[in-house]
């Protein structure tokens, strides 16, 4: 027997000539469908989209695929341009959930049929989306529309420090620029006891890139994967025995997969010649050295030194000019 939760299609719904054992009808909040339907029998369950509270934020899909046997489940869409959209529906398909139609018609063909992963493959973007650059409203009062950088930060080696990296950078960029800093897949950042700080889920930086367009940089901690929706992406190697030895250990290949990638060595004790003999050694170029960092001042050399080197020109190096002072 089966279930029927519906909202705007009810009508619909109601027409659908099979075995129902409990129909609901209004708007609930995935909580309420699961306190509804947790210790329920039943064969599927043809769900409204509608129904669900918020359902156009994939993230309130992805509770619902945690707390569902998505197997299970029929997801009738609606016809509103995002749930439509190649991103959403590929979502979909990453979290599991195969069987969503906009046809009404083809409902009882899936509760005989269920898909497979081979029948919505289409739909599933395996390369990632890269999100269109928001550079339109992105806005200096002096110079005008000026372009948003978006850039990553990614341990290599584990606690490689990405968070209390962004975190200084954060502090030393928002002197000269728009920022935004925040956390995917993680909230470290609520120690540092900043509330301008963000953090988000994989599945909602999308958004999050949308309600910060004004920005004119966004610094990224990246734990989950998010890096095609970056501009740039900055890979962290503290590189102390030990986590070296572990990183090597884990992935032999890793310094030929990071060969042309911008690799900064974090939390540092090597010297220029120790530098040179790594690079020699792992036959991987590093792009900056840096030491270990005070995470309780906003204004030291070193961080300023390091944004002129990846071109913000506003900032102040050791000379009072960064690195690329000729655009300012």
């Amino acid at each position: 027997m089966n279930v029927i939760v519906s909202n705007k299609y009810q009508t619909l719904l109601s027409n659908l000539d099979i075995d129902v054992i409990k129909s609901v009808n209004g708007v609930f909040t995935v909580e309420e469908l699961v306190a509804q339907f947790a210790n329920f029998f039943y064969n599927k369950m043809i769900l409204d989209i509608t129904a669900i509270e918020g359902y156009e934020e994939i993230s309130v899909i992805q509770t619902l695929s945690v707390n569902f046997d998505m197997s299970k489940i029929i997801l009738l869409l609606d016809d509103s341009a995002k749930v439509n959209s190649p991103m959403y529906l590929s979502q979909l398909v990453s979290m599991g959930i195969y069987n969503f139609t906009t046809d009404i018609d083809s409902i009882k063909f899936l509760l005989i049929n269920p898909n497979q992963y081979k029948d919505v493959a289409q739909f599933h973007n395996l390369s990632g989306f890269k999100t269109p650059k928001l550079n339109e409203t992105a806005v200096d009062v002096t110079k005008g529309k000026i372009g948003q950088r978006i850039i990553g930060f990614k341990n290599v080696t584990e606690h490689a420090g990405s968070t209390t990296l962004v975190y200084l950078l954060k502090l030393h960029l928002e002197k000269y620029y728009k920022v935004k800093a925040v956390e995917v897949d993680a909230n470290d950042f609520v120690f540092f006891n900043d509330s301008s700080l963000d953090y988000c889920t994989s599945l909602e930086f999308s958004s999050f890139l949308s309600r910060n367009s004004e920005a004119e940089v966004i610094l990224v901690d990246i734990n989950g994967n998010v890096e095609n929706m970056c501009d740039e992406i900055i890979y962290l190697i503290e590189p102390g025995l030990v986590k070296l030895n572990k990183l090597i250990r884990r992935n032999s290949k890793i310094f030929s997969e990071l060969r042309d990638k911008k690799i900064v060595l974090n939390r540092s004790v090597l010297d220029a010649k120790d530098v040179t003999d790594f690079e020699k050694e792992s036959g991987a170029k590093v792009f900056y050295n840096l030491p270990c960092l005070d995470d309780k001042l906003d204004n030291q050399t070193v961080i300023n030194q390091f944004l002129s080197s990846l071109g913000f020109s506003r900032v102040d190096g050791s000379d009072g000019r960064g690195l690329f002072s000729i655009f300012k």
